[in-house]
């Protein structure tokens, strides 16, 4: 005997009972506990009819017949409603729908489907104080960030044509965008996290999320809050270099969502600069004597199409370099092109090397030395700039910072063995990359 339609028939009541328990907490007068369960095995039967009898009209007629009960009991609450109850919505009567729709899944398509639709609709239906309160918080550029995400995220992004184009093919106008998207989705994370909770963590976690949105950023705003105020160069230099050290951590995530399987080589010394930043923001804090009363300003919706191109005409320009370079000048080419563009963005020259790693034209060994050397640009580029904008005293503490953290990653450089790396086996047999074999040297 075939059990498996009791199997449906008890997820499908299981389900029902869950989003039933939701709305009876909810005190909803359309349908609570028994109401939904009863639903979703409604749902079911017509989807076991449909499957055996091999036509879709029965679960069409079923639907038809739950939207047709449905408005007659509307029709009948609404009759006992006072004119100005402002309590009507149409949630549970959306749910009622979608619940029954679950329920003539089960037997037709993927278990794990609709299983999950109806948690998830359980979950969404819980959430309602949670996501009116968010919602109300949000200010009119939070809303703007995530409606311009979405547009570069899923409208943009699939229109892009998915092939290589360029003297070098090294210009796919789909994996440009998609390095554009992922440097956008991690600013606009690090944005709301601020934004609903960096200013009552104080300066050091608004100096951390300021440097996952943009280091560059949070020294500017550093830099000037210090000129003409001697006595904050110390605090403004530790909310700085937390940033910069923060930006590091930035780039390992880079590296671990585009070649994952080379973070154990690219990883533990760029690990190791971070640790060093990290023990010399812990020198700042232990000996400032600074009031730590200050925040950051918010900062600027990191989703606006006007940046996000700026960021990928980077990009593109950065990969085409790489590929000019290695064709010119030989592997020592790239060397050049990681201390230029590192001195702008670091994240588009991360991106583009480590593509190029995925791709097979660069070795992981390589690879990580020209990211540091690129990070190393970058946190030289932005020391200039607080020096250039901020008081004497911060620019003490930036430039003596800044050496020791260049003296520390020249040393890395220089001396760092290559049997450090986490999995080398698998770096030496040329696993996870394009052509499974390194470049010649």
């Amino acid at each position: 005997m075939d059990y498996t339609p009791f199997v449906h028939l008890a997820t499908s009541l299981g389900l029902g009972l869950l989003v039933g328990l939701q709305r009876e907490r909810a005190n909803s007068e359309l349908a609570g506990i028994r109401t939904f369960p009863l639903i979703t095995l409604t749902g079911t039967l017509c989807g076991l009819f449909a499957e055996h009898l091999h036509t879709a009209w029965i679960v069409v007629a079923g639907l038809l017949a739950v939207s047709l009960l449905v408005v007659a009991a509307n029709i009948v609450r609404g009759e006992s409603l006072e004119e100005d109850d402002a309590g009507v919505g149409q949630t549970t009567e959306i749910a009622i729908l979608l619940m029954f729709l679950v329920g003539a899944f089960l037997p037709i398509g993927p278990t794990a489907v609709a299983v999950t639709t109806g948690a998830g609709v359980a979950i969404l239906l819980s959430l309602k104080r949670t996501l009116h309160y968010v919602s109300g918080s949000m200010t009119r550029e939070d809303v703007r960030a995530i409606m311009q995400l979405a547009a570069i995220a899923f409208i943009i992004l699939p229109l892009l044509p998915d092939a290589n184009y360029g003297p070098y093919d090294v210009l796919n106008p789909r994996e440009i965008w998609t390095m554009v998207v992922l440097i956008v989705g991690l600013s606009v994370t690090a944005y709301f996290i601020y934004k609903w909770a960096g200013k009552s963590v104080g300066t050091i976690a608004g100096g951390i999320l300021g440097g996952l949105i943009s280091s560059t950023a949070t020294t500017v705003t550093y830099a000037k809050r210090t000129s003409g105020a001697e006595g904050a160069g110390r605090l403004a230099a530790l909310v700085i270099f937390i940033a910069s050290t923060i930006s590091f951590v930035r780039v390992l995530i880079e590296v671990s969502v585009v070649i994952p399987g080379r973070i154990g080589v690219i990883g533990p010394p760029i690990a190791a600069m971070i640790l060093f930043m990290a023990l010399l923001c812990l020198g700042l804090y232990l000996f400032n004597n600074e009031k730590d009363d200050e925040e950051l300003p918010d900062p600027d919706n990191p989703a606006q199409l006007k940046a996000a191109l700026i960021f990928g005409a980077l990009y593109a320009v950065i990969i085409f370099a790489v590929a000019v370079a290695k064709d010119y000048f030989g592997q020592e080419g790239l060397y050049v092109v990681s201390v230029i563009s590192g001195l702008t963005d670091v994240d588009a020259i991360t991106l583009s090397l480590s593509n190029t790693i995925k791709d097979g034209g660069l070795t992981a060994e390589r690879g990580w030395s020209l990211i540091l050397i690129a990070a190393l640009s970058n946190m030289i580029f932005k020391a200039g700039m607080a020096v250039v904008l901020g008081s004497r005293s911060l620019a003490k503490y930036i430039i003596g910072a800044t050496v020791l953290t260049l003296v520390a990653g020249a040393l890395v450089l220089w001396l760092w063995p290559e049997s450090w790396a986490i999995g080398s086996l698998t770096e030496v047999t040329g696993a996870g990359t394009g052509s499974g074999t390194p470049e010649s040297e």
